[in-house]
């Protein structure tokens, strides 16, 4: 079978054994994988690694085999692919053998998977299999950030800098239909209609003084993915014992804190990852209830997936970017 790599630190799409149901595994031949911003952070972490790696952690298909001790599954079913790797219930942090699908195991960038019956969930029935292959990671990272870590309730304001990433389109909606008041930014002016498009009801420039612009709302919450750029700008416009979540950090990971001025704030910091199955089932509940839908943005064949991931790099998308398989 066909699936893109990361070999000898280069990225290419090559021939690899198709992969076998073993116990408690069923291979889902998948029709489409969405890209995420972890897939073009791993081969900088790889460097030169010599063994080849399938990259992507989200994907939907159609279960082609069924390995022993599975139950509950038929040949034939159209599912998606859980990425949060055995962290089944919701907790305060993952257990300590999660990880994220697409690194150190094989990921979903191939035209089959072996996988863990546990890592497995129904195709949403409103939403298309390219549609259904973008949700899984973005949309349980915002549903977690948002009402697990960020216990956002209607009437809130919650602030989401970056418009146009796949996580941030979700928790726009998310919030929308929980009843907050939802304010994002972006650099770019097409992005922030976008945005108001899909619901937001402001949409602020990046580049803009955040505190003048902001002078007249009052923030409870600020979903926090970009890192050093924006962190402290972040914190600027939050009211005083407001919450600030950080799943994230796009730009730089380090940022200064002034600690006198956050603990007299009497600011609430919470970090975020992934989530649990149980928060992707409610995320999973959330979307049939209130009919959401992706934005997906552009989709590629397997074989273009290294011009996927130039565009993607380049920040320029509104939405999801997906792979699509023969």
């Amino acid at each position: 079978m066909k699936a893109f790599v990361h070999e000898n630190g280069l990225l290419k799409v090559i021939e690899i054994a198709d992969p076998i149901a073993n116990k408690g595994e069923v291979v889902v031949s998948l029709k489409a994988a969405g890209l995420n911003r972890r897939d073009i952070n791993i081969p900088k972490r790889r460097g030169d690694a010599q063994e080849a790696l399938v990259l992507g952690s989200d994907g939907a298909g159609i279960i082609e085999s069924i390995g022993d001790g599975v139950t509950g599954w038929q040949i034939g079913d159209e599912v998606i692919i859980n990425p949060s790797l055995r962290w089944y219930d919701k907790s305060d942090a993952p257990p300590g053998d999660f990880e994220i699908l697409g690194m150190p195991d094989n990921g979903t960038f191939a035209e089959k998977i072996a996988i863990s019956a546990e890592q497995i969930e129904k195709k949403p029935s409103n939403l298309s299999m390219l549609e259904s292959a973008v949700i899984a990671l973005s949309g349980l990272t915002g549903f977690r950030a948002l009402f697990t870590q960020g216990n956002l309730k209607a009437g809130d304001t919650v602030f989401i800098p970056g418009a146009g990433s796949g996580v941030s389109t979700f928790m726009i909606q998310f919030a929308k239909n929980a009843g907050a008041r939802v304010i994002t930014s972006s650099r770019s002016e097409a992005k922030r209609q976008r945005a108001l498009q899909l619901g937001a009801d402001r949409a602020i420039d990046t580049n803009g003084d955040w505190p003048s612009l902001l002078q007249n709302e009052t923030i409870d919450l600020v979903i926090e993915s970009i890192g050093r750029a924006t962190f402290n700008r972040s914190l600027s416009i939050l009211k005083l014992g407001g919450r600030i979540v950080v799943f994230g950090a796009t730009t730089e990971d380090e940022v200064e804190l002034d600690l006198r001025k956050f603990f007299y704030g009497q600011y609430q910091l919470y970090g975020s990852t992934m989530g649990s199955r149980e928060e992707l089932r409610e995320m999973l509940q959330h979307l049939e209830k209130y009919e959401v839908k992706p934005i997906i943005d552009k989709q590629y064949p397997l074989e273009e997936a290294a011009q996927a991931f130039e565009y993607l790099e380049k920040n320029d998308q509104f939405g999801k970017i997906v792979l699509t398989f023969n």
